[in-house]
């Protein structure tokens, strides 16, 4: 393993964020605090606890796996589309460099930007409301599987995307949506039976309601189904990644 080569790229990545430091991290702090005080504060004076939980920090967990998943695909995708996009890809890949420490050395400095800015949105949730985590190590458990597994999901949309409109395709059109709707602002069970089954054929709601329950110990779905949905998701990226380095796809031509 070369770890000076992951090293170098990891570094190269990190570096990245520190030039870019508002966009990076100011402005989804911003955001965030934005949602706390419209839905925390001015919407959710205005409703009842959900399931013992006040709605502030009810929420709170879906709004810190808001942004980390978009942080993480944005990250990873974009780390590896630029080297494309200017050409030095061809560099790396000539490189006496393995494509699994490519991998490392990109997916692990998007899964720890994505990470360091779900801490910073979770340190400022504190702010606003009383949070509370009952389950530490499940907590983190779900944290660290989702930054890396979206992480590598945003490693190949950066290789599949052939331009900046396919490359913000998937990360602003299907993303968001699957997030709004995968409980992150609700729990399911104050939907109608039809809609809370619908609901389950969202992937996000896995991650939100297991999320949740490290913090409060209520879920919409069983925790280890949460966490073996998470742990799928994480092995068809690696083996879809796997036949893209095998296969070469969009890499060498």
């Amino acid at each position: 393993m070369n770890f000076e080569a992951i090293k170098s790229i990891y570094a190269f990545e990190m570096a990245r964020t520190r030039r870019t430091l508002l966009q990076s991290v100011v402005s989804p702090v911003i955001s965030t605090s934005l949602y706390f005080i419209v839905f925390g504060a001015a919407i959710g004076s205005r409703i009842n606890l959900v399931e013992g939980v006040s709605y502030g920090a009810f929420i709170t967990p879906g709004l810190i796996m808001l942004t980390l998943l978009g942080q993480c695909i944005s990250n990873g995708s974009f780390g590896i589309y630029f080297p494309k996009f200017t050409g030095t890809i061809y560099e790396v890949l000539s490189a006496p460099v393995a494509m699994a420490e490519i991998v490392l050395g990109y997916v692990g400095a998007a899964a720890t930007k994505g990470m360091l800015i779900g801490l910073i949105i979770l340190a400022t949730a504190s702010f606003f409301v009383d949070i509370r985590i009952e389950h530490p190590f499940m907590m983190i458990l779900f944290f660290v599987l989702t930054a890396v597994t979206f992480s590598l999901f945003g490693f190949m949309i950066g290789i599949w995307a052939g331009n900046f409109e396919q490359l913000n395709l998937i990360p602003m059109l299907v993303v968001p949506p699957l997030t709004f709707l995968g409980g992150s602002f609700y729990s399911i069970n104050m939907l109608p039976p039809f809609w809370q089954a619908v609901s389950h054929l969202n992937p996000v709601l896995y991650l939100v309601s297991g999320f949740r329950w490290s913090f409060y110990g209520i879920a919409d779905v069983n925790p280890v189904l949460s966490l073996a949905m998470i742990t799928l998701f994480l092995v068809i990226c690696l083996a879809i990644l796997g036949w893209i380095f095998r296969t070469g796809y969009r890499l060498r031509n």
